[in-house]
């Protein structure tokens, strides 16, 4: 959330003069965030459908291949493209070179995933994952055309044709996904329906931003997309050795039907962070670029970020930790009910990453992602080595290395940033407080209920309903207590009244 104005007061609070730049940044996040939002609902019905169609074993092999194509990923050349949003001017060539890299860099990867998927397949003993690698090779060759007329529309804060396109590309998996279990795919379905999405995407986005341009194969005074580039490079390959490493670790540990309880449990532990933060981030790095000039700006709109967005992460993650029983046997079945403690004790830990991951744009945007990088370096350290030894007590052994290792990339992180913008662990502490506090207290309200309901007997569905009305009414309750203030603010932000000192998105 970044301020509409870039002329700040010295307490570091915003002028009263408007610009049109707060009206955009506030229209990018409203597209950008409400198209996510409908987007994921899209997917959830599709995925609710799904998963009662196919078995944890799926999920278990699927969440193997990602492992490979996640450490590849980190080579598609979307750091490079980013430049493009952090430069202050860029011209027609630039544009073309970062095009040409990205089809080189793609095109190899695509080629090394399909002619290694057997040695990924002999390292977990699972056959089938060398077919699945080679098929989804394919959404390498989309990614040239997503990543540059995306970065080049994000330059611009232009996030509502983007946001129609990912809508459509979202009913295209979602009925990709839909179709291919009901035709009995199994776990085909989870390879179909990415590249449906990935290519859905590629052609809406290359038509929108009209940016069928011709690639440049000259690199030469190319420096600053490859500097740039190369370390927002390092800083998601060490991203995706700490949250990959999990799966990694896990894969030739533990057989694909348990392995398929925890993938899955954390893949809806981060929704919230995977899903929802990115787009902020997405609009907050340009717009924390054009206004990296102004510190006292940059440094009010990233605390405002954390306190905005804590407010609607703490609830979350607090509520989800103490429903997860009957929401998994209402939602998926009785089958997947493995999956609730370690969906009990990732929620907890994604809270912390949820505020963590905050740092990266401001970082990038004000031109040092390598403070970015060694954060991701840490955490390259600190969670493969606290997998490592969760392993040995199985499964909830990793859950529970989650809870150890994210509050230590946090400490790590805010020192490595707070000298570049001027934040400490107490401020994070104070802009997280006033979502906190409330949620913690509420989580323990909704714990004793369903302890109680259970005690009962009743049914999942009916305990869910109740405790997460419970839950909404005690939170709200508790903020109108005891942080008004908050309430007022989100307030502002939703429906734009203007306070007496402009608010900031």
């Amino acid at each position: 959330m970044v301020s509409e104005s870039t002329d700040f007061k010295e307490d570091g609070q915003p002028s009263e003069s408007a610009t049109a730049f707060g009206d955009r940044v506030r229209s990018a996040v409203i597209w950008r965030s409400g198209s996510q939002i409908l987007a994921q609902i899209i997917t959830w019905g599709s995925t609710l459908l799904v998963i009662r169609l196919l078995d944890p074993a799926d999920y278990g092999l699927f969440a193997m291949t990602q492992v490979v194509i996640s450490f590849l990923a980190f080579l598609n050349g979307w750091g490079f493209a980013s430049a493009l949003v952090q430069s202050d001017s860029i011209d027609a060539f630039r544009i073309r070179q970062a095009f040409g890299l990205l089809l080189l860099l793609n095109a190899l990867l695509a080629a090394i995933q399909y002619f290694g998927a057997p040695v990924a397949a002999a390292y977990y003993g699972q056959p089938m994952v060398a077919e699945l690698l080679r098929v989804q090779a394919l959404i390498f060759l989309a990614t040239p055309f997503i990543a540059l007329p995306e970065v080049m529309m994000s330059r611009a804060l232009d996030f509502r044709r983007q946001a129609i396109v990912n809508l459509v590309a979202a009913f295209a998996g979602a009925g990709t996904a839909l179709g291919c279990a009901l035709a009995g795919y199994g776990v085909w379905t989870l390879v179909y329906a990415p590249i449906a999405l990935f290519w859905t995407r590629a052609l809406g986005l290359t038509i929108a931003a009209r940016m069928l341009v011709w690639p440049s194969f000259d690199f030469r005074g190319c420096g600053q997309i490859v500097g740039f580039g190369s370390a927002v490079l390092f800083s998601q390959f060490f991203w995706l050795v700490q949250s990959q490493s999990d799966i990694f670790i896990a894969g030739s540990r533990f057989e694909p039907h348990a392995l398929g309880l925890y993938a899955e449990a954390l893949f809806l532990a981060q929704i919230f962070m995977a899903k929802f933060v990115p787009p902020l981030n997405e609009v907050a790095f340009p717009a924390y670029s054009r206004i990296k000039h102004d510190l006292a700006a940059v440094q009010w709109s990233f605390l405002k970020t954390v306190r905005l967005l804590t407010l609607v992460a703490a609830p979350f993650y607090c509520g989800l930790a103490v429903v997860a029983a009957p929401m998994v046997e209402t939602l998926f079945g009785t089958k997947w009910l493995g999956m609730a403690p370690y969906i009990q004790l990732l929620s907890l830990a994604l809270l912390v990453m949820t505020v963590q991951i905050l740092f990266a744009p401001v970082n990038n945007a004000l031109g040092k992602p390598s403070l970015s990088m060694f954060a991701s370096l840490g955490g390259a350290f600190i969670f493969p080595t606290a997998f490592l030894i969760g392993a040995n007590w199985g499964l909830e052994g990793i859950a529970w290395a989650w809870l150890v290792a994210a509050p230590l990339l946090l400490i790590v992180t805010a020192r490595l940033s707070a000298p570049l913008i001027g934040v400490s662990l107490l401020d994070i502490g104070r802009a997280m407080l006033p979502g906190l506090a409330p949620a913690l207290v509420m989580a323990i309200g909704v714990g004793v209920a369903e302890q109680s309901l259970g005690a009962l007997g009743w049914a999942a569905p009916i305990r869910l309903a109740l405790l997460v009305a419970m839950g909404v009414a005690l939170y709200a309750a508790l903020l109108w207590l005891l942080e008004r203030e908050a309430i007022a603010e989100v307030s502002r932000l939703v429906i734009r009244r203007r306070p007496p000192v402009q608010d900031a998105i």
